[in-house]
C-alpha cells in the first residue's frame, strides 16, 4: 500500500526552502522601504550567483564529507588559496598555456585531497586534525609561493571561462529573449522531471508527498526559475559560471542519490560498522570524499581567481565556514547519514542571500558574522533536537 506524506511532512521536507522565500522576501521590503535599491535588481541577481559560486561548489563538495558521519574538511579555504597561487604563478608569470595550468592546478588539487584522504580513511587519523593540519600547511604553502605578494591581473583568454556572459551579443532584446527561453526550457524539463521522478517512486511503492504538494512545489520553482532567467535577460544575459555550477550541483545530486558509491556515504553516515559488515569499503568511501573535496576546492579557487581578477594571499578566508554552514542550514545531519545536495545549495543560497541582504541595508560586517553564526547554531540544534524527538517516540 503506498502512504503519501501528510502536510506536516511535506512542510518539513521543504522547510528550508519557505525559510529562504520568506528571507528573501522580508529583504526586498526592507531594502525597499530604506531607499536602498531593490534585491532583486538584475544586476545585483548576477553579482549574487558570481559572488556565492564557491559557496555552491565548496558545499557540494563539504557535504560528501559530511555524509561520512558527521565529518568536515577545515582546510579548503587555504587549498583554494594555494590552488589560486599556483594559478597566478602559472598563467601569469611563467605564462604557460591556460588549458595545461588550469590541468595542473586541479590535478594538484586533487593531490592534497587524496593526501589528507589517505590519512584519514586509512590511517584513521581525526578529519578534524588532518584538515587543520592542512589549513595551517597549505596557507603557507600559498604564502610561500606569492612571497606575500599579490598576482595580477588574469588574461582575459583565462577569465571569459568564469566570467563572460551568454549570449555574446550586444542587442538586449536579443540577450532578454534567449535567457528567458532558456529559462522556459529549464522549467519545462525540472517539471517533467519531478512528476516522472514521483511516478516512478509510486510504482515501486515508494512514500511520496501528495500529488497536489508536487504541482505546487514544481509551479514555485518553475516561477522561481522564470523570474532568475528573466531578471538575468534584463542584464547580461547568462553567466558561465551559472553553467558550470549547473553541472556540478546535477552531476553530484545524481551521484549521491542514483549511484551505489553515491549510496555508500549514506551507509557509512548511517552506522558505518554495519556499513562494512554488509561489504562496503568504508575506507574506500571516506578516501573518496576527501579527494573529491580537494579536487572541488581547486575548482573553487579556479573561479574564484577570475572573479576577482587576482591571487592573493588572503584569498579563501573562512571559505570553509561558509561551505558547512551551508550543508548544516540546507539539513545535512551533523552526525551524518542524511542530506541532499539539493538542500547544500539552499544554505548555499540562503548564506549568499543573507550577506548581500545585509550588506545593501549596510549592517556592520561584525554583526553579518554574529548573525551568520546564530543561523549556523539554530540550525545544528534543530538536527539534534529532531533526531532526540524521533528517538523518544
Amino acid at each position: 500500500m503506498i502512504h503519501n506524506l501528510g502536510i506536516k511532512e511535506t512542510l518539513k521536507k521543504n522547510s528550508m526552502l519557505l525559510v529562504l522565500l520568506a528571507t528573501m522576501v522580508l529583504f526586498q521590503v526592507l531594502i525597499t522601504s530604506g531607499g536602498r535599491g531593490s534585491l532583486f535588481a538584475p544586476a545585483n541577481i548576477s553579482n549574487l550567483i558570481s559572488q556565492n559560486a564557491y559557496v555552491v561548489i565548496l558545499a557540494s563538495g563539504m557535504l560528501l564529507c559530511i555524509l561520512t558521519g558527521g565529518n568536515i574538511d577545515l582546510s579548503v579555504g587555504s587549498v583554494v588559496a594555494l590552488v589560486g597561487a599556483l594559478a597566478g604563478t602559472l598563467v601569469v608569470n611563467l605564462q604557460w598555456n591556460i588549458y595545461l595550468s588550469i590541468l595542473i592546478c586541479l590535478i594538484t588539487g586533487l593531490a592534497i585531497g587524496a593526501w589528507q584522504g589517505f590519512w584519514i580513511a586509512y590511517i584513521r587519523i581525526p578529519p578534524f586534525i588532518v584538515t587543520l593540519a592542512g589549513m595551517l600547511l597549505w596557507r603557507g604553502v600559498a604564502l610561500l609561493i606569492l612571497n606575500g605578494l599579490t598576482i595580477s591581473p588574469f588574461p582575459e583568454a583565462y577569465t571569459r571561462y568564469f566570467t563572460s556572459f551568454v549570449p555574446k551579443v550586444s542587442d538586449p532584446s536579443t540577450i532578454f529573449a534567449i535567457t528567458f527561453t532558456v529559462g522556459i526550457i529549464v522549467s519545462i524539463i525540472f517539471g517533467v522531471w519531478s512528476f516522472f521522478d514521483r511516478y516512478t517512486k509510486t510504482k515501486k511503492g515508494y512514500q511520496t508527498e501528495a500529488l497536489v504538494f508536487t504541482i505546487i512545489r514544481v509551479a514555485m520553482l518553475s516561477a522561481a526559475v522564470l523570474v532568475v532567467f528573466g531578471l538575468l535577460g534584463m542584464h547580461k544575459g547568462i553567466p558561465v559560471v551559472l553553467i558550470l555550477l549547473a553541472v556540478i550541483v546535477l552531476g553530484y545530486s545524481y551521484f549521491t542519490s542514483r549511484t551505489v558509491p553515491g549510496r555508500h556515504l549514506y551507509a557509512m553516515g548511517g552506522n558505518e560498522k554495519a556499513a562494512k559488515l554488509s561489504g562496503i569499503d568504508t575506507n574506500k568511501v571516506l578516501f573518496f570524499a576527501y579527494a573529491n573535496m580537494g579536487f572541488l576546492s581547486a575548482v573553487a579557487a579556479l573561479v574564484g581567481v577570475a572573479r576577482f581578477n587576482s591571487a592573493a594571499p588572503t584569498a579563501g578566508t573562512n571559505y570553509e565556514m561558509d561551505a558547512i554552514g551551508s550543508c548544516f542550514i540546507g539539513g545535512a545531519s551533523a552526525y551524518g547519514g542524511t542530506g541532499t545536495v539539493g538542500g547544500a545549495i539552499i544554505g548555499a543560497i540562503f548564506m549568499g542571500v543573507l550577506n548581500n541582504g545585509m550588506s545593501i541595508l549596510g549592517i556592520d560586517a561584525n554583526w553579518q558574522r554574529a548573525v551568520k553564526g546564530i543561523v549556523v547554531l539554530a540550525a545544528v540544534v534543530f538536527d539534534v533536537l529532531s533526531k532526540k524527538r524521533v528517538k523518544s517516540s
